[in-house]
């Protein structure tokens, strides 16, 4: 699709993004710096000084350029790398960037760049999505931090707490009516509530670990959640 020199520019960021897929994300101007510092415009062929520009366009064609591997998503979205942020401030930045790489805003550009605005727009719904929610963001700090949660463990959780777990569950499958879903509801929403508060602690103190078990007794509340959008959902 793409050919010539734009098709040789680009394929030379595939390499790059191949060899940077396995480095640890950076934050802040640095990321942008080290990620973009050495690359050429696709179009131009000029350099990718993000000084003079703005990080997603050419600062002398103003050609959209490919997404920065090296950039996670609390620096694309203007957040400092903390379980707590400004879910107002990260709205408007989310609002900006879309406003500024929407595919819609590039109908009248080249294929290359229509194709670049849905990789942009796509990385930010996913940044926006993933740090707007406490157990995402979470998670997502954790393995910025070097630790993961593997899928379908326990994590050693104690017998209390999976007993905890089993009983509102079967008060759910029981519930019979919009009351009790209610008061069911309302239990799970207050442990979520001091859950976050208890992950946001952990992760300032440093305390990964912590934040990991925490963010795993938030994962199995947040699948009480979902049972219960199902459960209120009329068929």
């Amino acid at each position: 699709m793409w050919g010539g020199r734009a098709g040789a520019l680009l394929r030379g960021w595939g390499r790059r993004l191949a060899g940077a897929a396995g480095r640890r994300p950076l934050s802040g101007n640095a990321a942008s710096q080290t990620g973009s510092s050495a690359l050429q415009c696709w179009k131009c062929g000029g350099p990718g000084d993000p000084a003079r520009g703005d990080g997603f366009f050419c600062p002398q064609c103003r050609a959209l350029q490919p997404p920065d591997p090296t950039r996670d998503y609390f620096s694309l979205m203007d957040c400092n790398r903390s379980f707590r942020i400004d879910t107002t401030k990260l709205q408007h930045r989310y609002q900006q960037l879309q406003r500024l790489v929407h595919p819609d805003f590039f109908s009248q550009r080249s294929q290359t760049e229509k194709d670049l605005a849905e990789k942009h727009s796509t990385l930010v719904n996913d940044a926006y999505k993933t740090l707007l929610a406490p157990l995402s963001r979470g998670l997502y700090l954790l393995k910025l931090c070097g630790t993961e949660i593997s899928e379908g463990t326990d994590y050693e959780m104690d017998s209390q707490f999976l007993m905890e777990i089993m009983e509102i569950n079967e008060k759910l499958a029981e519930a019979q009516n919009e009351a009790a879903i209610k008061e069911i509801e309302s239990t799970v929403r207050v442990k979520q509530k001091e859950f976050t508060e208890n992950v946001s602690r952990a992760f300032e103190q440093g305390d990964f670990e912590k934040a990991k078990e925490l963010l795993t007794k938030m994962r199995y509340f947040s699948n009480v959640e979902e049972k219960i959008k199902l459960k209120k959902t009329p068929l």
